[in-house]
């Protein structure tokens, strides 16, 4: 009687392949974009090939959103963890806003990610079926930290949670996605340790000032961040 075909390696561990193959593509796709990245060299680095590449994830362009997926799912799966509910209102906006900062500086393939998508005008996030739901919770969590924070009257404004959150983005991702170039203008490293623990101090304090009305002034003097950016 004839034996029984064994199945090949990368077959009897499916998911173990699949987030090399992932892990793979994302530092090849922040490296060289969509574009410039080649699938040869993603196959290479998970130990594979274009056959088992194809068979785990799909094409090219499926990769590449599947990372973007994961990139989300990832950052949104750590924010969750942050237990913000059980916060004060200043201290888990505080908390979020270091969190963001740190996050960034520790994953710069993200910003990268991101700043290829933003190129291409979302143009393949849009076929995405699961970020919208990702965000969701996100958001929703932000707006019950805003409304706790009105109701003890810490805060006098119930900013809308996606703008707030925007800002506190928006103010990580511009100073580190273009640390080089300021740092040049400005005459000073951007990036060094002292810098990144002020820049942090500011934002809290610029953030929290427009939820308190209080004076930015008021918060982070000479206060060290909880949380130590990762040096790089």
């Amino acid at each position: 009687m004839a034996k029984a075909k064994q199945p090949l390696k990368w077959q009897r561990d499916p998911e173990g392949m699949r987030i090399r193959i992932l892990e793979a593509a994302k530092q090849e796709f922040a490296a060289h974009g969509l574009a410039g990245a080649r699938v040869d060299r993603i196959a290479a680095k998970a130990g594979a090939n274009k056959r088992m590449l194809y068979y785990h994830v799909g094409k090219k362009d499926d990769l590449y959103l599947a990372v973007l997926e994961g990139a989300y799912q990832q950052i949104r799966a750590e924010e969750r963890g942050l237990d913000l509910e059980h916060l004060d209102p200043p201290d888990a906006i505080e908390r979020l806003i270091e969190f963001t900062w740190n996050y960034f500086i520790r994953n710069p393939e993200f910003l990268a990610l991101l700043n290829t998508e933003n190129l291409a005008k979302a143009r393949h996030l849009k076929r995405s079926t699961k970020v919208k739901s990702m965000h969701s919770p996100f958001v929703e969590m932000i707006r019950t930290v805003v409304r706790r924070g009105v109701e003890s009257g810490d805060f006098v404004v119930a900013l809308d949670p996606v703008q707030l959150y925007i800002s506190i983005a928006g103010l990580c991702f511009f100073y580190l996605s273009n640390s080089a170039t300021l740092s040049v203008i400005f005459g000073r490293d951007l990036l060094k340790p002292e810098a990144r623990d002020e820049r942090l101090a500011h934002m809290v304090a610029l953030v929290l000032a427009a939820l308190t009305g209080k004076s930015a002034a008021s918060f982070g003097k000479g206060k060290a961040p909880k949380l130590r950016a990762v040096a790089q």
